[in-house]
């Protein structure tokens, strides 16, 4: 019986805990909570703990998804003295910390989520014989100043906590995700925030693999298109695939005749996880992360006016700020999103102005000082 230990207790965690407890020669043996146990009512309590050594002593792999690449930085410290392989539900903390577990031992992102539906996808086109050009998750909508008001709404509504909600709607999560693809499958940005264009059709995304024609490298982006469900694709070009030449291929076709657009029309979170399991234990290699010389992270942008001595509790999911993918080296002096806890401003910020360092105080953490050796080695590269 393999014994998986989990890192957070939402909506993620229950779910996963749900369909391993179901699938045959597995089990969770222990659930790592901050919350008091008694308060946490997804998972049983005999199966809950406040102790990373009593998940590590019980554990024959990890999966982290707190969602905080704060405290799952500190926690993966651990599971990593304990040589124990790693699977994280986490893009966060991938384009935050990630870079530097990549070479500590097994390290790698879950299937589930769009980056990694969309590593998938991309092992499989290759297979084919496709050249990939584009890697493209899709939104439904985006409103990138919601108010708590329509926050605490969609929140009761759909279950899961007012920060992830947020983080949907802004944006941000979208940039953490296609930040992520972009270090772990050798993709890069077209710009700051990406293009995230409003298309019809997937079929109408074209540009971005002419794009990426022009700039000799795989875009990572997003479209916003509400007729084509919450699911990824990518931009590919075939020669043989051109041979075929008929009905097999005509319905891939782009609007411009040029590419073929291959779409995984669905995510399943959680319900992907066995796939990242088995792997692991079958000695397959990692699917994603965010490599060990990313060039892409996600910065923080004030939404509103910052006054000089305000505190922002979190960044990633509240109402003062936002995140945006960049491209590190012509941005050296940004702050994460996903590093802006218990902070306080030390100067004004103008709505739409990227944070610098020189405009906050950030709390020294594990977290920090490992972003800082990545961003070191990243500017020496």
């Amino acid at each position: 019986m393999k014994r998986i230990g989990l890192v957070g207790s939402g909506f993620i965690s229950k779910g996963i805990f749900k369909l391993v407890e179901k699938t045959n020669g597995m089990t969770i043996s222990k659930v790592l909570t901050r919350r008091k146990i008694e308060n946490v009512d997804t998972i049983p309590e005999e199966r809950l703990t406040n102790s990373i050594q009593e998940v590590l002593d019980s554990s024959d792999l990890v999966i982290e998804c707190s969602g905080d690449a704060i405290h799952g930085t500190d926690v993966l410290d651990e599971v990593i003295k304990a040589k124990l392989p790693i699977i994280t539900h986490n893009p966060e903390l991938q384009v935050t910390t990630g870079s530097y577990f990549v070479d500590k031992g097994y390290f790698t992102e879950a299937h589930g989520d769009q980056p990694g539906c969309l590593a998938h996808l991309k092992r499989e086109a290759e297979l084919m014989g496709f050249n990939v050009l584009a890697l493209v998750n899709i939104k439904g909508f985006l409103n990138l100043n919601p108010t708590p008001e329509e926050m605490s709404y969609w929140s009761k509504r759909h279950g899961i906590r007012m920060e992830q909600t947020t983080a949907f709607t802004d944006g941000s999560k979208i940039q953490i995700e296609q930040a992520l693809v972009a270090n772990g499958l050798g993709a890069t940005i077209v710009k700051n925030g990406l293009m995230g264009a409003t298309v019809g059709s997937i079929k109408d995304a074209f540009f971005l693999a002419d794009l990426a024609k022009q700039f000799q490298c795989p875009v990572s982006d997003y479209v916003i298109c509400p007729k084509a469900g919450p699911g990824v694709f990518i931009l590919v070009e075939s020669e043989l695939a051109d041979e075929l030449n008929g009905y097999i291929t005509r319905p891939l076709m782009t609007s411009s005749g040029r590419y073929y657009a291959l779409l995984r029309p669905y995510h399943l979170c959680h319900l992907e996880i066995v796939k990242a399991i088995k792997n692991a234990f079958d000695g397959l290699p990692p699917l994603l992360n965010n490599s060990l010389s990313p060039t892409i992270s996600v910065a923080t942008i004030a939404k509103k006016r910052l006054k000089k001595g305000d505190y922002i509790k979190r960044g990633l999911g509240g109402f003062d700020v936002r995140g945006i993918a960049v491209k590190i080296k012509e941005n050296i002096n940004h702050v994460p999103i996903c590093l802006m806890t218990d902070c306080y401003l030390k100067r004004d910020v103008e709505p739409g102005q990227q944070l610098e360092w020189d405009d906050v105080e950030i709390p020294e953490t594990n977290a920090l000082t490992k972003y800082r050796k990545i961003l070191v080695n990243q500017i020496c590269s």
